[in-house]
């Protein structure tokens, strides 16, 4: 251990000396009350160490101790339902033994370290492992299976296994090397936060994340292993959009970041998470997430740790087999802790302040992220989907935060004030937004969905390309100019917007659509489009076309239940055929 002592305290950061035998990155102790700490620089002996707690009474002459280990985090069950700070301290425990306020220099064991674990040994004695390889499970929840793996960098054969009740500390397995060495095994391991687990193989995404939410799998679809940014003003649905996709998307395991967030809003999250329930099993959410919390008022150096935290607890679940969906609100407020450590280590600033390897941080969080063979013989498949709010001051995308994140994300969900303040939710700009996984997704949607599917979609993005242009004319010279033609293009668009990307978060059934009902729903709306241009080229009524009677049956679609749409999808598009051939009928009797 290297001990040293503080010569300078600025804020979050200290400066120590005679920390020669220390190493970057490694986790100290700072003072009395051992204040958990960081190395973040090194030069001839002085270490500048970020605190992650409260540093009011350090002086000069303080002590300092290297524990010799980076910022690890401890990978085991008892992970799904707790409730973490950045720094992975269960907030619950903390709770029960100081009270409501984090008192500091406070230690606590991230996983319970006496409760007993049932564990089930899948591996047998004389079996050779490897590290990534299953040895047995353990049932966390009702909804998730812990896949107790051995740890990497260790292989070898089983001498000993037994299934029965473990704590996270008790030897579980006992293997012997090449080298003749025993290695014991716990239901246990640790992770250096700042390092990303290793795997076999990176695949391509080619299979789309299902949230439910029509603007999104349909317009903008995010591949499972991919990688999103929801960038957007204060009050454009940022942490409504991301708390809809935890609720919905088609993930076994929700990671959720709450990143510098504001206290109400994060305590929001910790009340209604448990509440919430698993619309596909019926339990509550909980059962198969993972909450990081830590507020804006919380110390700045956690805050720019919990974002490493979180990302290495969903690839240990990744590692494992499943498929992981993290949430990250907001990436702004962790690029400020960067902000404000680089600036109290006097580093040459970049752009509005911003540490000059800003692109490169925010790089090394999202590609770790993706679709992956895990190590082990079993060669298991796991999706890790990283989804990244950013705040802008002011909603200026221009800003660096936002720029450089757009360099890394292949999906940009662009939220709009202005369509919030038009009570359009999920407020996502069709115009702005994009998504670069859709080739690759492409084939996926024309064998399960529809293989028309990809075209149908094609031809409402240049519908809604050319709302925009039409509405400008409308802007200057009144919609009577409009050819009927244009003005029936302007109903079919106002229907795609008003019936098909809004949609109402609260509602019971709206809250979800399955990609047949969101194909079905689309078809309506574009049957309608299709069907009145040609019975308007017939000699049909066009007053009589834009307010059929039909089209409030095709906009209350999406409210019908999932097991319903089906034969209402028929019916709808049966009496759309009439209404209009009615039409057609009735405006060539009045030629004759």
């Amino acid at each position: 251990m290297s001990q040293g002592k503080i010569v300078k305290v600025s804020g979050p950061l200290v400066i120590a000396e005679g920390m020669e035998e220390a190493n970057m990155f490694d986790v100290v102790r700072v003072g009395d009350q051992g204040l958990i700490g960081e190395i973040i620089e090194m030069r001839d002996g002085m270490a500048s160490i970020q605190v992650y707690e409260e540093t009011a009474g350090l002086g000069p002459g303080v002590p300092v101790v290297s524990t010799g280990a980076p910022l690890s985090v401890e990978l085991g069950p008892g992970l799904i339902e707790t409730m973490y700070d950045g720094i992975q301290r269960p907030l619950e425990e903390m709770r029960a033994m100081v009270g409501a306020n984090i008192t500091r220099g406070i230690q606590v064991s991230s996983l319970n370290r006496t409760k007993k674990w049932d564990f089930v040994a899948t591996a047998k004695v004389g079996e050779q492992v490897e590290a990534g390889d299953i040895i047995g499970t353990v049932q966390e929840t009702v909804l998730i299976e812990q896949r107790i793996m051995v740890p990497y960098g260790i292989s070898g054969v089983i001498e000993s296994i037994q299934s029965g009740n473990y704590t996270v500390e008790e030897i579980i397995c006992v293997l012997k090397t090449a080298e003749g060495e025993k290695k014991e095994l716990t239901l246990m391991q640790k992770w250096p936060v700042r390092k990303g687990r290793p795997y076999k193989e990176k695949l391509v995404p080619n299979m789309p994340l299902i949230t439910g939410q029509r603007v999104i799998d349909t317009m903008f679809p995010i591949a499972k292993g991919g990688v999103a940014a929801v960038p957007g003003p204060f009050g454009s649905g940022k942490t409504v959009v991301q708390h809809a996709l935890a609720k919905w998307a088609d993930a076994q395991v929700v990671v959720y970041i709450g990143c510098g967030e504001r206290g109400n809003e994060m305590t929001d999250v910790l009340m209604e998470f448990p509440e919430l329930i698993d619309p596909k099993t019926g339990e509550t959410l909980m059962k198969r997430t993972v909450l990081i919390a830590n507020t804006s008022d919380m110390p700045v150096a956690a805050r720019e740790a919990s974002i490493y935290t979180g990302i290495t607890i969903a690839e240990y679940f990744r590692d494992m087999g499943y498929s992981v969906a993290l949430m990250a609100d907001s990436t702004s407020r962790w690029a400020e802790a960067l902000r404000e450590m680089s600036g109290r280590l006097e580093e040459m600033p970049g752009e509005e302040g911003y540490p000059a390897y800003l692109g490169s941080r925010l790089a090394q969080f999202y590609e770790r992220a993706g679709r992956v063979i895990s190590l082990g013989k079993q060669g298991r498949e796991g999706t890790l989907s990283a989804i990244g709010a950013v705040s802008p001051p002011g909603g200026d995308i221009s800003e660096p935060v936002s720029q450089a994140t757009l360099r890394i994300v292949k999906v940009f969900w662009n939220l709009d004030s202005g369509l919030a303040y038009k009570r359009h939710f999920p407020a996502i700009n069709w115009l702005n937004s994009y998504s670069l996984y859709i080739d690759s997704l492409n084939a996926w949607f024309m064998e399960n969905v529809a293989s028309d599917f990809p075209a149908l979609r094609q031809e409402v993005m240049k519908l809604l390309q050319e709302e925009a242009e039409l509405n400008e004319i409308v802007q200057l010279v009144g919609v009577d100019a409009l050819s009927p033609s244009d003005r029936i293009k302007l109903e079919a668009c106002k229907s795609i917007r008003e019936d098909y990307l809004h949609q109402n978060a609260f509602h019971e059934i709206d809250t979800y659509a399955s990609m047949d009902k969101q194909y079905m729903l689309l078809n309506l709306i574009m049957g309608y489009y299709k069907q009145s241009m040609e019975g308007l080229q017939q000699g049909a009524d066009f007053n009589s076309l834009i307010y059929l009677p039909v089209r409030e049956e095709i906009g209350r679609f999406k409210y019908v239940e999932e097991e319903k749409c089906s034969e209402a999808f028929k019916m709808i598009m049966l009496k759309l055929s009439e209404s209009i051939h009615n039409l057609i009928s009735e405006g060539a009797e009045q030629d004759d």
